[in-house]
């Protein structure tokens, strides 16, 4: 423990000095000028400091309120030396922020058991922070190794959808990856962008049931096998409802949601506009180029600028005009991860 002496009497400070020494095996430290005392207690930390009343330039008083002010000295306890007996002076002191009071001429008895009340007081106070600094960093590792185990499973699932669907599960990583440029783009806070590119795999999770023949035919869709293929949305919300995660919960917003078209014509719900959920709005954007680019059963890939063009002509109508010019100003991220060289934008 290190205790602090404020004193501009040479005297006193070795007077108080040699008590303090006789009794604890605290560093003592004694300063005569209260600014100097100051700018020491913003290279060192103490854990007690005894400041005299009246002092020259700046009184115990003004010194405590400015030494209160130091985050790192705002619960360190500060006994105040005075032969002052008014009460408004201990009231000025004690709404500075003194914690005890020694009077002139002080007993050195008195003095030496209210030092050691005090050092046993900042000792199990710093115990406790240390304690508390130790709880916290527990709490922070054990819900880092959650969050990386929940990431993990739905990650493996994602992929697990997509060899379902035909795919190596590379469209999952791409529309996450994209989604979450254009989560940035439209401002959203780096903790929600985030959120997004871990929900954004589990988009087509509903497509677990959907008959392998409707999935992997290689021809059109008749109107009755599209209808079927529709309720992929439904049967993905219904498996992540009620989550308890604000990953799960992001999750099925965008599996019902990520269908639906900004002037009301998508489905399930036929929303529109905002209605549509801001997650949803964004994966569609990045779900369909991703597919146009990718070869499918039914279609060859488009090369990545046709499906550029596709997504700037459906703006206002299929998406929403703010995802899409986000989506145009990350082109040239998005056409690293679609892995093609480096091409200008319009």
């Amino acid at each position: 423990m290190r205790v602090l002496i404020v004193d501009d009497s040479r005297s006193s400070l070795a007077m108080i000095s040699t008590i303090i020494k006789a009794s604890t095996t605290a560093d003592v430290e004694a300063v005569l000028h209260p600014r100097e005392a100051l700018d020491l207690c913003d290279q060192t930390q103490f854990d007690l400091v005894l400041v005299d009343h009246i002092m020259p330039d700046m009184d115990g008083v003004q010194f405590t309120s400015a030494l209160r002010h130091h985050a790192d000295y705002r619960s360190v306890p500060i006994i105040m030396v005075t032969s002052d007996v008014d009460p408004h002076t201990r009231i000025d002191a004690i709404q500075a922020g003194a914690t005890d009071f020694v009077n002139k001429p002080f007993d050195p008895t008195e003095l030496q058991a209210r030092v050691a009340n005090l050092l046993a007081l900042r000792s199990a106070q710093v115990e406790l922070a240390n304690r508390a600094s130790w709880l916290h960093q527990e709490v922070e590792r054990a819900t880092t190794h959650l969050l990386e185990r929940e990431e993990e499973i739905i990650w493996r699932l994602a992929r697990a959808i997509e060899y379902r669907d035909g795919d190596t599960g590379e469209h999952v990583s791409r529309v996450a990856r994209i989604a979450q440029l254009v989560a940035a783009g439209v401002g959203l806070d780096p903790q929600r962008c985030r959120m997004i590119y871990l929900a954004a795999p589990l988009h087509d999770i509903g497509k677990i049931g959907i008959a392998d023949a409707i999935l992997g035919k290689p021809g059109k869709l008749t109107p009755e096998e599209f209808s079927v293929m529709r309720q992929h949305v439904t049967i993905g919300a219904r498996i992540l409802e009620n989550g308890s995660s604000e990953l799960i919960r992001t999750a099925e917003l965008i599996a019902q949601s990520h269908h639906e078209r900004w002037d009301g014509t998508g489905y399930p719900d036929r929303l529109s506009g905002t209605d549509i959920p801001i997650e949803a709005r964004i994966v569609a954007i990045a779900d369909v180029f991703d597919a146009l680019c990718s070869e499918r059963p039914y279609k060859p890939a488009w090369p990545i600028e046709k499906a550029a063009s596709e997504i700037r002509a459906c703006s206002g109508s299929h998406f929403d005009p703010d995802c899409v010019a986000a989506f145009m100003a990350s082109w040239p991220e998005i056409e690293k991860i679609m892995g093609q060289p480096s091409l200008a934008a319009d």
